[in-house]
């Protein structure tokens, strides 16, 4: 069992940056890929980005490929994303999620937190 709690979600400014944060219970976190997904208002959930069990591959999502970075400290249950040069479109509650396998695929996530609403003005 593993559990999530998302934090560092906010209201910026366009071309504004933040670092969201997703604390995981239980002492086999580090045996899980991590990834984080996003829900705007009226559209299905998306895939963001992921990192591997030891963080030695990430993989992300075109549309923030270069602007955020997934990262993680197997020492401190947590995984975090840093986004930068945020835009309107990036307006959507952010999830942290765990799987067995790195995956770009929410179906294949076992665990998931309840999200934090990250807001970007224009």
């Amino acid at each position: 069992q593993v559990q999530l709690v998302e934090s560092g979600g906010g209201l910026v400014q366009a071309g504004d940056s933040l670092r969201l944060s997703c604390a995981a219970s239980g002492r086999t976190f580090s045996t899980y890929a991590m990834g984080w997904f996003r829900q705007a208002p009226g559209k299905e959930r998306e895939f963001v980005a992921v990192i591997s069990w030891n963080g030695g591959r990430t993989d992300y999502a075109d549309y923030v490929e270069g602007r955020f970075t997934i990262s993680r400290d197997n020492a401190k249950n947590t995984v975090y994303l840093q986004m930068n040069s945020l835009k309107p479109e990036d307006t959507a509650i952010y999830y942290c999620a765990a799987s067995l396998m790195d995956s770009f695929y929410e179906g294949s996530y076992d665990y998931w937190g309840q999200g934090t609403q990250v807001t970007v003005s224009s």
